[in-house]
């Protein structure tokens, strides 16, 4: 069985394509998202989704988030004294998709076709595949995430010819993309974006601006206060949607501050009144950063605004009123919102699953990607006084549609030179030192004078985000060739099988026990932002919640859950009769 998985900066969920349609595979906890978050603790269980989220609340230093943005780098994740790389912890987290995926099918998943930002490069592609690899998944493609939102859209049209640009903003990255559907036929013209503007900035600002107006230094903030204010300020930017004005207020007790309260007591809790107007305000360096990769797509496919016929909001942080309002002054339109913005991705992975396997339902679509990087090489060129090395020589300029194959044709640059090295090169820089090395590949060459020899260099790129690279001795006919697969993509392939045997000791739990375990930690987690009488409530609803667990008796055990539930939504939620 082959699975869609859109594996998200700040939550993940996975899709399937049955019985005609496209649908989202519930996780263990009966919910779509799960939360991209792993903790492990001392005892090697590792906890995935909400648990983790729970978990790291009590234990912020066990805790691991937002690792997506480190994928394809040597950044490592410390996490009960084991280190961790961002492919290690997107394993674990597409392990525990897998398994919901396997239970709620009732087959084994062996194949999945995982979705990735459309300005991901190479090496964090090639870490997204090696992540799969770690859970046990054949990555059968690697699709780009607006892409596969459009194909969600595209899914509803009943023909017809159609521009259009998905927005597609998300935890962590941004991305924009402008297609093109035309007679069943979806072609992407261009893609441009940001991988490290998203929601998750949006938060971090809002914490920023309470800490200000509190006179707090985030240095005197703990981790643990720290990510219980992260939570709140998530609260408080969803709660913008219903609300002009919001009182921001939030506990410091852990950390010992003291703060004078309206009625001039001295208080821990520091409150404030902030208005929608005044969030947005502070927002307009970011959405200063989102109009940009606007533009940018909109000069790669020599198009204006204008000639959009459609804008699509993708990615839970489109929900912001802000951003919506934001997309509709730039576009002078309101956006449409045709697929939930949290599930659009996934859903079309799913149908890249339908297309795949040529499900009748959806075998009429034609669906046309394109390389989201220009890929070249380095050269020599003359400045108009002297040869200059270095520069970087595009091969396949990005927004080609893909597959591709490109030939260019370069000549020796010294006199007597023996071989020619040629430098496997990704990205947009003028010079080739700052752009992404790939590879390389060196070919011999018979001696001779200055540009007598001339090789032919090769680039193929596919749609699984696999470069082939073939140099030819034109005289000679001398071939060399290598297929880059990214750059060397941190871990090779005895690694990853030694890594893996070295993840196996990781226990994870099982299926019927995370609820219970996810309960329990909210009730330790409240339990300490608690006092008196709340502390004693929430102790004994645990302890009979306990019993019940030890009792095994289906009938106890969903009592005890039920008055646990009860007592800490009374006390989270202020919900007391």
């Amino acid at each position: 069985m082959i699975i869609g998985i859109d594996l998200g900066t700040t939550n993940s969920l996975a899709s399937c394509f049955r019985d005609g349609k496209a649908e989202i595979i519930p996780n263990r906890l009966g919910a779509h998202l799960t939360p991209s978050v792993v903790s492990v603790d001392a005892d090697g269980n590792v906890y995935v989704g909400e648990t983790a989220k729970e978990y790291g609340l009590l234990h912020p230093l066990e805790c691991a988030s937002v690792f997506k943005r480190s994928m394809g780098t040597d950044k490592e994740f410390v996490l009960s004294g084991n280190k961790y790389r961002a492919e290690e912890l997107s394993g674990l987290v597409l392990k525990s998709l897998k398994e919901d995926a396997e239970e709620y099918l009732g087959e084994p998943v062996t194949e999945a076709i995982i979705s990735v930002p459309a300005y991901f490069n190479d090496s964090q592609r090639t870490a997204t595949k090696r992540a799969g690899e770690l859970a046990g998944l054949t990555v059968n493609r690697i699709i780009n995430e607006p892409t596969a939102a459009a194909l969600a859209f595209g899914m509803d049209k009943q023909g017809g010819d159609m521009r259009y640009m998905v927005f597609d903003l998300g935890g962590g990255t941004f991305d924009v993309s402008i297609l093109e559907l035309h007679d069943f036929i979806m072609e992407v013209q261009s893609i441009a974006g940001d991988n490290f503007v998203g929601g998750e900035n949006f938060t971090a600002l809002l914490i920023s601006i309470f800490l200000e107006r509190a006179a707090v230094s985030p240095e005197d903030v703990g981790i643990r206060t720290y990510r219980r204010l992260y939570n709140a300020a998530e609260a408080w930017k969803i709660a913008f949607t219903a609300e002009k004005e919001l009182e921001l207020s939030f506990d410091f007790a852990e950390e010992g501050l003291i703060f004078k309260g309206e009625d001039g007591e001295e208080t821990s809790v520091f409150s404030m009144t902030y208005t929608e107007s005044e969030f947005e305000k502070a927002c307009e360096p970011l959405l200063e950063k989102i109009r940009k990769p606007i533009e940018r797509s909109l000069r790669d496919s020599n198009l204006s605004l204008a000639d959009i016929d459609q804008i699509v909001l993708v990615g839970g942080a489109t929900k912001m009123p802000i951003i919506r309002r934001f997309v509709s002054k730039v576009f002078k339109r309101f956006p449409g919102i045709f697929v939930d913005p949290d599930e659009a991705v996934a859903i079309g992975a799913a149908l890249q699953c339908g297309i795949k396997n040529r499900d009748e339902q959806i075998s009429e679509i034609v669906l046309t990607d394109i390389c989201p990087f220009t890929l070249g090489t380095e050269c020599m060129m003359h400045n108009g006084y002297f040869e200059e090395a270095g520069h970087y020589a595009p091969i396949i300029d990005r927004n080609t549609v893909i597959p591709v194959s490109r030939t260019k044709t370069f000549y020796t640059a010294h006199d007597n030179q023996k071989k020619v090295d040629i430098k496997i090169l990704q990205g947009e820089s003028r010079m080739a030192v700052n752009n992404l090395l790939l590879g390389e590949i060196s070919v011999p060459v018979p001696e001779g004078p200055q540009g007598q020899e001339s090789v032919d260099v090769t680039f193929t790129y596919d749609v699984n985000s696999l470069l082939e690279v073939e140099v030819c001795v034109v005289s000679t006919g001398v071939r060399r060739k290598v297929i880059i697969q990214g750059k060397d993509s941190r871990l090779t392939e005895e690694e990853a099988k030694e890594r893996m045997e070295k993840l196996s000791y990781l226990k994870q739990l099982p299926r019927n026990e995370e609820a219970n375990r996810l309960l329990i930690l909210r009730g330790e987690r409240l339990y300490e932002e608690s006092v008196r009488n709340d502390r004693e409530l929430i102790n004994d609803a645990i302890m009979e919640f306990e019993r019940a667990l030890e009792s095994q008796d289906r009938s106890d055990i969903l009592d005890a859950r039920k008055i646990l539930t009860e007592v800490l939504d009374s006390i989270e939620f202020g919900d007391r009769n």
